[in-house]
């Protein structure tokens, strides 16, 4: 259940101030710990970020915030632990984004057409 909690964090930081509805922070979960060893059913994925949601949001202090649309949820820009979330979460996409491509291979091919 800690995996679903980090991967409910993340997805809502990713999603940024527009927030998602719970069904689709359900299907993102979902899909980032369904394996192939391990299945879990979309329904029981559901409920539990469902809860977790409404668990995590009572609070104008919490971490996870309700939007003005019903059902959306977002991270909340007020709470001091979710800033600091935010900013983790953008060095980790500025070191993604700096990692060098692979260089394209300019070597002569075998079979090429003539």
């Amino acid at each position: 259940m800690q995996k679903y909690n980090s991967e409910i964090l993340r997805i809502l930081v990713e999603a940024g101030n527009e927030g998602l509805s719970v069904k689709k922070i359900a299907r993102h979960v979902h899909n980032a710990c369904n394996t192939l060893f391990s299945s879990v059913s979309f329904d029981e994925v559901y409920t539990y970020v469902s809860q977790y949601l409404i668990r995590n949001s009572k609070n104008a202090d919490s971490m996870i915030a309700r939007t003005d649309v019903r059902g959306n949820y977002r991270i909340n820009p007020r709470n001091e632990d979710s800033q600091q979330l935010m900013l983790q979460f953008q060095d980790e996409c500025d070191e993604k984004e700096d990692t060098p491509k692979p260089s394209v291979d300019l070597s002569l091919s075998l079979f090429e057409d003539m």
